[in-house]
């Protein structure tokens, strides 16, 4: 039996549509159903070679929801719950991290881990359906898989998707105290999740840069008490607003989701003195910024971070603070489209135009 999938063959080539043979399911291992997969401001890059080391072609898709098939040898989802066939999962997308190397053992940051892959990033269409634009993913011996909590959906979880989870990393990297002021630069599903997290995080108020119009709407939605447009309130009107806010002083924290350049030295200039900057949204390469480190940085004794992907920690956990506050933070609305694996490069022009905040790929509806 073959698995239909959809495989980006090489920067800037076209979405083609592949099949592939179904795995042999290996002790420890798990095949899904796709219900339901992510088209991320990430897989834009992708398509465009912004990020070095990938292995086209691939199948992109690096967080789904998917419904388990079968199973071998795996009886509980990695926290212990049971786990059978027809359950709705997620999983860690990350894997084969080695835990013997220097970042894994001594920094304890696996995120850098050399040996680490990524589903939908790191792995090759030749190796098998490991990404979520496909029929079925295949779950290898050691993926961390987490069932989803009764009270949330697919679309809660995948309206989210891979913005949930580093939207979460990034205030938990801000170290984001009681009251503080937060500025977030972006209100793609990075900014969006992070302006949520910033609220329960107990932010004194939240401001919100980004564009266009329905993102700023859905920004508001998640608990942005102040939006400015990107688009039509310029540079200084923006800073003008932020400083009136604060005393003249910029925020505590800037948690920069934008994945633009431009973004960063901005950020530095709205950050208060002595307040802390996070970085999150460059993940792959989209070009250099301009900046003074000792007017921006080093004068203003700001503390400078960058947030590289996610740990399965940050995953269960922010799945958990939605399911108690699902009816609080609405992020199904944040889906704008669905696409079946025919049409998935529509979805990636969208993406990329900003047409729609999240696309969706749906492999089996038909």
């Amino acid at each position: 039996m073959s698995i239909k999938a959809a495989v980006m063959p090489g920067p800037d080539a076209a979405i083609e549509l592949w099949k592939l043979d179904d795995p042999t399911i290996e002790p420890g291992g798990v095949l899904l159903e796709t219900v339901a997969s992510e088209v991320c401001g990430t897989d834009v890059h992708l398509h465009h070679g912004r990020l070095s080391g990938v292995p086209y072609p691939i199948i992109p898709g690096h967080v789904s929801v998917g419904r388990v098939l079968e199973a071998r040898g795996v009886s509980t989802d990695s926290l212990g719950l049971p786990l059978g066939p027809g359950e709705l999962v997620t999983f860690y997308d990350v894997h084969e991290a080695c835990y013997a190397c220097y970042f894994c053992l001594v920094a304890r940051q696996p995120n850098r881990c050399p040996h680490r892959r990524v589903y939908g990033i790191t792995y090759s269409a030749h190796e098998g359906p490991l990404g979520g634009w496909a029929e079925r993913i295949y779950l290898k011996p050691g993926v961390k898989i987490l069932k989803l909590p009764e009270s949330l959906g697919v679309d809660d979880v995948i309206g989210g998707g891979c913005g949930l989870f580093t939207g979460f990393a990034a205030v938990e990297r801000s170290d984001l105290a009681l009251g503080d002021v937060v500025l977030v630069q972006g209100t793609g599903p990075v900014g969006l999740s992070a302006i949520a997290f910033a609220v329960l995080r107990g932010a004194g108020v939240v401001v919100a840069i980004g564009h266009p119009a329905d993102r700023l709407e859905l920004a508001r939605a998640l608990g942005a008490d102040v939006v400015l447009s990107l688009s039509a309130d310029p540079p200084e009107k923006r800073e003008a607003e932020v400083r009136e806010l604060t005393g003249g002083r910029g925020a505590d924290v800037v948690i920069e989701a934008a994945g633009a350049p431009a973004a960063v030295p901005e950020g530095l200039r709205l950050v208060r003195d002595g307040g802390t900057y996070v970085i999150a949204g460059h993940y792959t390469d989209t070009g250099s910024a301009t900046i003074n480190p000792h007017v921006d940085i080093n004068r203003k004794h700001a503390e400078v971070r960058g947030c590289w992907g996610t740990e399965f920690h940050h995953v269960q956990r922010a799945l958990q603070l939605l399911a108690k506050h699902r009816d609080r933070f609405p992020f199904a609305r944040i889906i704008g489209g669905r696409y079946p694996l025919e049409q998935a490069g529509a979805a990636l022009a969208d993406v990329e135009a900003l047409a729609v905040t999240k696309a969706v790929i749906t492999p089996n509806q038909r």
